[in-house]
């Protein structure tokens, strides 16, 4: 928890670099692929995995100890090759689980948040999924378990593997000649990414693209074929939370509705998007039908509330440094304070892209938001324990919530906010 949160210390500020890069570069290149709410709706998703990857919010089938000393066949001493094993390992086994997410209806649940922004640049690669609560995959692990390669290794290369899984969500960088070959490019992740029935599910590996070879899931990106990008069932909002339970939501509404016994227990293991046919009748959803003809979401967003969509992202982000920085001493403070602030980020980022998708009871999201923050303030006489290290700082975050809350009203007005749209 402590270890992951000072590695993201230094991985979010980099990782937000990058992105603003990509908009410059766009702009200056008259080739922009970021929207300007799309991009912070992916950053706020962003705020969401990373707090539940610190606060270890996944409960952890303790598989891979149990295979290790079980079915051990030998044990690799640690030096560098046992590390490049791993990697290769865990791209194996990254790409049988996102092949998984993408067949099965259930596990599309878990991923379908990275899928779902409608562009396809940096920022959206931080779409990732808060709605995975049991780690079953590691099963996946055995031939590492096998090798007798340490619990420590696998946790160290973990997180490389994924963020090496970042640059290559852009469109400014073309085919890449012998790499092609070998690695995961953007090019072949653009494929991925894009809805046209010529791309659908294709290009699942991670790092390296000779699973897809192997496995029969590798599609070149054609120049007559240019991608678009989403989902096929759009989720027409800018709120992370919503994004990463809606798949859920319709399978369990589904299984309710239909009149058929075998669809109530078999819809959850059916191709991804498999709906029972009475309730297809029934109940139809929005769905693509022509990937050229459809218009993507857009909500009214004028300079001012742009700037303000701005300011609010990185307080959250203010928020969650001072949370990554200090696990430990929170700890030490009150071993509940930690998931304390980390429902506090939660509701942030909710009742933030509320606001961000217009919702008409936004402003009650951001009263219940700064209501939580200024009862913690009021009980703790302090922002967990920020008043040791900046005494005035409780003082500041307690206007930032009346300020927070005033302007939220305002732009509950959807009128305040149109004049133009980014």
């Amino acid at each position: 928890m402590e270890t992951y949160g000072k590695i993201l210390l230094i991985a979010i500020p980099i990782f937000l670099l990058f992105v603003l890069f990509e908009k410059w570069w766009g702009w200056r290149k008259g080739f922009d692929t970021v929207r300007n709410i799309d991009m912070i709706a992916s950053l706020s998703s962003g705020i969401t995995n990373v707090t539940k990857s610190v606060l270890e919010l996944t409960i952890i089938v303790a598989i891979y100890p149990f295979m290790l000393d079980h079915f051990a066949l030998t044990r690799i001493e640690n030096q560098w090759m046992i590390y490049v094993i791993t990697f290769i390992i865990l791209d194996f086994n990254g790409y049988w689980i996102h092949r998984w997410s993408h067949k099965i209806n259930l596990f599309w649940n878990l991923h379908v948040i990275h899928h779902s922004s409608e562009e396809f640049n940096l920022a959206c690669a931080l779409r990732q999924s808060i709605s995975a609560f049991f780690n079953l995959f590691t099963i996946l692990l055995l031939p590492a378990a096998l090798l007798g390669i340490p619990q420590m290794v696998i946790a160290t290369i973990a997180p490389l593997h994924l963020f090496a899984q970042f640059w290559y969500h852009t469109r400014h960088i073309n085919k890449m000649g012998f790499l092609e070959k070998i690695l995961v490019t953007p090019s072949h992740h653009r494929v991925h990414h894009a809805v046209n029935p010529e791309y659908m599910d294709k290009n699942l590996a991670q790092i390296f693209i000779i699973w897809d070879k192997l496995f029969g899931t590798f599609a070149e990106e054609r120049a007559d074929v240019p991608p678009v990008y989403g989902i096929s069932r759009p989720a027409r909002t800018w709120n992370p939370i919503r994004i990463n339970f809606q798949h859920l939501g319709l399978l369990i509404t589904d299984a309710w509705r239909t009149h058929s016994w075998k669809d109530k227990f078999s819809i959850w293991f059916k191709p991804t998007g498999y709906r029972p046919a009475d309730v297809e009748i029934s109940h139809p959803v929005n769905k693509i039908e022509d990937v050229y003809q459809y218009q993507k979401y857009e909500t009214p967003s004028n300079t001012a509330f742009s700037s303000w969509a701005w300011i609010q992202l990185f307080a959250m982000l203010g928020f969650i440094t001072y949370l990554f920085g200090n696990i430990a001493y929170l700890n030490e403070l009150n071993t509940s304070y930690i998931y304390l602030y980390g429902a506090f980020i939660f509701l942030s980022v909710h009742a933030f892209t509320e606001l961000l998708d217009g919702r008409k009871w936004a402003w009650i999201w951001e009263l219940i938001r700064c209501g939580f923050g200024s009862a913690i303030l009021l009980i703790q006489h302090d922002w967990f324990g920020i008043r040791l290290l900046m005494p005035n700082i409780p003082l500041v975050i307690g206007i930032y919530f009346l300020i927070s809350l005033a302007i939220t009203l305002y732009f509950s007005n959807p009128t305040r906010r149109e004049t133009s749209s980014n």
